[in-house]
């Protein structure tokens, strides 16, 4: 009864105060203020006032609040994991197998020397390209977009 009592003065101070911004020509803000002065009525005539004050002090929707808070925690959780994780189950397996498939051949195989000879001394490191052909396959991507 008190709360309907409160929400209904509140609604009429808003409605007055809307009423004094439109006199100032500020209508826009006036509309606003009224809109937002016709909730508190409109909550008091729905009966959400009084289903709130009836849910503020019953202790089983407390309880049922608190198991939406734990299930919202849950979801959030498995979300932040699953972003880390790097997704789902599946794309991992997919991601793990497009790893194998890309690693060279020649990687698997063994790295032992087949000589003695060549056991003692590191091999040269071999260059096959010259400095100037360093910026041969930047100079065909430019090309290729006509830069």
């Amino acid at each position: 009864m008190i709360a309907e009592t409160v929400f209904s003065a509140v609604s009429a101070a808003g409605l007055g105060i809307a009423a004094i911004t439109a006199y100032r020509r500020r209508f826009l803000r006036a509309t606003r203020i009224a809109a937002y002065s016709l909730v508190p009525i409109g909550l008091v005539l729905t009966g959400a006032v009084e289903w709130a004050a009836d849910t503020a002090f019953s202790p089983t929707a407390w309880a049922g609040f608190g198991l939406l808070g734990a299930a919202w925690l849950l979801f959030v959780s498995t979300r932040a994991v699953e972003r880390r994780g790097g997704g789902t189950r599946k794309e991992r397996k997919a991601a793990r197998s497009a790893q194998r498939d890309a690693v060279a051949p020649a990687a698997s195989a063994p790295s032992l020397p087949q000589d003695s000879r060549t056991a003692t001394r590191p091999a040269p490191a071999a260059r096959t390209t010259e400095p100037a052909d360093d910026f041969s396959d930047i100079e065909a991507i430019l090309k290729k977009h006509g830069i």
